[in-house]
């Protein structure tokens, strides 16, 4: 954004020249985006309700009186008197709906409802930058996405450690980790949770940023897995598996194996990195050209 002043030119004459309006710096716009996201009551809610999930699971699970009952499938059969594979167990289950809608209501937040307060026209002419506006929104969306799937991990190591109770966790392979090989699953656990979610989410922003309704763009992030999950059960239509998002998100499970098997994991890391740079360019090429 630059202002026009008038200087005196050699002959006397008024000369116009243009000054350019500092930007803010990049680290405060940051920190003010990390304040706004962490301040918001749906950000509070979602989080707490994340983090119940897995002192439910442990709860369901000490009730269940018993290894015998696999009916959960099988890392919940896993758990009983394993409480460092609860951890791994939660986010799995959150992976399949609940996080991917929480990431896409925060891109909605981000974008579109800022939009349709009103709050986003003004950001468009501020002396930001429309590519530094979309990096500080990005980043605090995934930051949000991290600090959930981390919430979720510890929470769910300490109710396993409470609840159901642990001497190491014993992997699905019938060998048992000690607990710093235990953690270090965990940590690969939330990582490639958190970048799958982050895909998701990326493609969210770019519908955030194409209207001014934050329910559209959960509707149709929603939408969207529902599709995915019927493309998926289709066997007529397992050529098109490899390029759905979802279709590798089952192999999580393989952390809890020994030695862990990493094909799948890198494969479903490849894909969620396709959709997650086709997200992102989408959403820089329509803020790039909204209007302001």
């Amino acid at each position: 954004m630059t202002a026009s002043t008038l200087t005196a030119g050699p002959s006397g004459g008024a000369i116009a020249t243009r000054a350019r309006t500092p930007k803010a710096p990049l680290v405060r716009l940051l920190r003010s985006e990390l304040t706004w996201v962490f301040r918001r009551p749906r950000t509070i809610i979602a989080l707490c309700l994340l983090a119940v999930v897995p002192i439910v699971i442990a709860i369901g699970v000490r009730l269940s009186n018993g290894p015998k009952d696999a009916r959960g499938g099988l890392l919940l059969a896993n758990l009983v008197g394993n409480g460092l594979v609860l951890p791994v167990s939660a986010l799995t289950v959150t992976l399949t709906l609940l996080l991917p809608l929480v990431g896409a209501m925060w891109a909605a937040d981000a974008l579109a409802g800022e939009s349709s307060y009103g709050t986003l026209r003004g950001l468009l002419i501020a002396p930001v930058g429309r590519v530094r506006l979309l990096l500080v929104k990005t980043f605090g969306l995934f930051t949000a996405i991290l600090t959930a799937c981390v919430l979720i991990a510890v929470v769910g190591l300490i109710t396993g450690l409470v609840l159901v109770g642990s001497s190491g966790m014993v992997t699905l392979s019938g060998t048992t980790l000690g607990f710093g090989a235990a953690l270090g699953r965990v940590a690969i656990a939330v990582i490639w949770v958190a970048f799958q979610v982050c895909a998701v989410a990326a493609i969210a922003l770019a519908v955030s940023a194409c209207t001014e309704h934050p329910i559209v763009v959960m509707a149709a992030t929603l939408a969207g897995a529902i599709v995915f999950g019927v493309l998926s059960a289709i066997p007529a239509l397992d050529w098109l598996q490899p390029y759905l998002l979802t279709n590798q998100w089952a192999s999580i499970a393989d952390v809890l194996r020994d030695p862990m098997p990493t094909a799948q994991l890198w494969h479903g890391v490849a894909e969620a990195a396709c959709y997650l740079v086709i997200g992102l360019s989408l959403a820089l090429a329509r803020v790039v050209s909204k209007d302001g």
